[in-house]
């Protein structure tokens, strides 16, 4: 197909009438033209909905045939161009999907919610991340195509499309379960599944173990700021698994062993030398577990060995790295608001994410990948990326990467092609991570950190290295709640008239439940915008669950202008001080 024949109007009429369509679903499927129809999931409300992407692409986007034979094409140049259409064509909508919405934020020299991706760290560290990216914080180093915002999404005033969805309906929608429909329905991959996660307590025991035996096993953790926040538009949650060698002990599951193994992993990614666990029987496990040089009937310390335990023995012990076959499930939700106005993990999923090591790769084999990403980026190569087919895509660094979205029946699908590249923006080359990985560096440490997320349980710890906690230092730093700055409500509850953090109220907040969580208002707000984006599958335009259009969001980069004034960069380390927990309030909150 030739872009230059791109000239039929009556296509473009097309293209508008369906648009409507989309609209009319949403508005039909909440509740607001029936009073009957108040169920956007039920299977009434499915007919209504718009087709499937495949069938969208084929109803949109087929080539028609003019009145004297002559092919012609449904859109011309200027057209709003549905984002399935590029997938359905095979077009790049961007080829720098890499850089995700929030490196567009308008700083104006001063506020930075860059430090908390873009670092860089001291050689004696030896750590294998060598992204070395902190002169982000100093300097757009984007591609010519990367110097236009390509997330249109942020610049959509949401208002009036969610006005005609009541409260009820949406509450309604986001507590149903469509992580087990997908599993009746056979969509989610068997290394995918967890049986019962739209609920935790059926899920998982009080020690984080799924109880369907599949070797998950969940863990709680401060949210990375603050995307992830709640009150910026989703919940979620983290589970990890560790091969099968390390769940054994001659062949057959060892609950002990598999947790010791889970806490050696904590201690190499973390680069700890002891860790809190379960009580252990050195004794049964022939193990001296805390290297105290005898074995004894209960011993609640792990110290770090050389190796890893049990049948997982011939496997070393790698400095800030997960072994080869660690896997990671992660799920978006929306945002549950119960009888008496708590937020918590809804039932409902926005995405389910998962990440795989196919591949162990030494800090010397992984100095080569960064070196080929730098030399890519010198020359002006776009980022490239591999894909998988079913399996997802290769991140370069020895992961798989997969995800499932939302139809726009509000049913999980694989994510296309173009919709899991975004996923490299984050898990491959950015200076702050881990192993490519955010949360695990940031679980609550030792025994009391597995277990399913619970945010009452955690208090605004500092980094490593700071003094003040770590939201509120965010907060002071971005000059917001949000990295756009346009969380009102954050706005609202924690900086005064002169737009200055009220630091005391933020330090009075007995958990990072009270700082980060929105109120029910919001959140069915939240939960309404982001129903929007799902009805209309424009996911390539970006997730951002916005409200209102996003002003302090740059449209296009001045390359010459630097993000950050010098005294405005930071130096910053994900993992935390949580030394300095207040252990007696967390003890109240369990």
């Amino acid at each position: 197909m030739c872009p230059d024949v791109f000239v039929v109007t009556i296509m473009t009429m097309l293209k508008t009438i369906l648009g409507a369509s989309i609209l009319l679903s949403l508005f039909i499927s909440a509740g607001c033209s029936d009073n009957k129809a108040t169920d956007v999931g039920n299977e009434s409300n499915a007919q209504l909905s718009t087709p499937s992407h495949a069938a969208d692409a084929q109803v949109v986007l087929t080539t028609q045939q003019s009145i004297d034979g002559t092919p012609t094409y449904p859109y011309q140049e200027g057209d709003a161009i549905p984002a399935l259409a590029y997938i359905a064509h095979n077009e790049v909508y961007n080829p720098e999907s890499v850089i995700p919405p929030q490196c567009y934020t308008k700083t104006d020299g001063v506020n930075n919610p860059c430090y908390a991706c873009h670092q860089s760290y001291d050689g004696i560290e030896k750590r294998p991340n060598q992204m070395g990216d902190g002169t982000l914080q100093g300097n757009y180093e984007f591609s010519d195509v990367g110097l236009t915002n390509s997330w249109k999404n942020l610049f959509i005033d949401r208002t009036s499309l969610i006005a005609g969805i009541d409260d009820a309906t949406i509450r309604k929608y986001v507590a149903q379960d469509n992580y087990t429909a997908s599993l009746e329905n056979n969509v989610m991959p068997e290394y995918m599944r967890i049986e019962h996660l739209a609920a935790a307590d059926k899920a998982f025991d009080s020690k984080g173990f799924a109880h369907d035996g599949s070797g998950w096993v969940s863990y709680n953790y401060k949210p990375f700021p603050s995307t992830f926040w709640p009150t910026n538009g989703s919940t979620g949650d983290a589970m990890i698994r560790l091969p099968e060698d390390f769940q054994t002990l001659n062949g057959e599951y060892n609950k002990a062993i598999y947790t010791l193994n889970l806490s050696l992993v904590e201690m190499a990614l973390k680069a700890l030398e002891t860790l809190t666990v379960a009580p252990v029987d050195e004794v049964a496990l022939k193990l001296d577990v805390n290297q105290d040089g005898k074995l004894s009937n209960s011993v609640t310390e792990i110290a770090r060995s050389s190796h890893y335990v049990g049948d997982a023995r011939a496997v070393p012990l790698a400095h800030m790295l997960y072994p080869e076959g660690t896997e990671f499930l992660h799920t978006v939700r929306y945002i549950g608001v119960d009888d008496k106005g708590n937020i918590y993990n809804a039932p409902r999923m926005k995405e389910v994410r998962y990440m795989k090591k196919h591949m162990f790769r030494s800090r010397e084999s992984l100095a080569s990948a960064y070196y080929a990403e730098a030399k890519d980026k010198h020359f002006e190569k776009l980022p490239q990326t591999r894909y998988l087919g079913e399996k997802g895509i290769d991140n370069g660094f020895g992961w798989t990467i997969n995800g499932f979205i939302e139809n726009e029946k509000g049913e999980l699908r694989a994510q296309h092609d173009q919709e899991l590249a975004f996923c490299n923006g984050c898990h491959k080359t950015v200076g702050s991570t881990f192993d490519q990985t955010f949360s695990f560096a940031r679980k609550v440490p030792g025994e009391a950190g597995w277990g399913y997320i619970n945010l009452r349980e955690i208090e605004d710890v500092p980094n490593i290295n700071e003094e003040k906690g770590e939201f509120l230092t965010y907060m002071e730093r971005v000059g917001g709640g949000d990295e756009f700055r346009q969380n009102g409500e954050m706005l609202a509850k924690w900086f005064d008239e002169k737009g200055m953090v009220k630091a005391e109220d933020v330090q009075r907040a007995k958990s990072v439940y009270e700082i980060i969580t929105p109120s029910p208002e919001r959140a069915n707000a939240l939960n309404k915008a982001y129903l929007t984006i799902v009805k209309e599958q424009s996911y390539l335009f970006g997730r951002d669950a916005t409200l209102t259009e996003a002003t302090n969001v740059l449209s296009t980069i001045d390359a010459e202008q630097p993000p950050l004034k010098p005294e405005h960069r930071f130096k910053w380390d994900m993992r935390l001080d949580w030394q300095k927990d207040k252990s007696s309030a967390i003890a109240d909150a369990r």
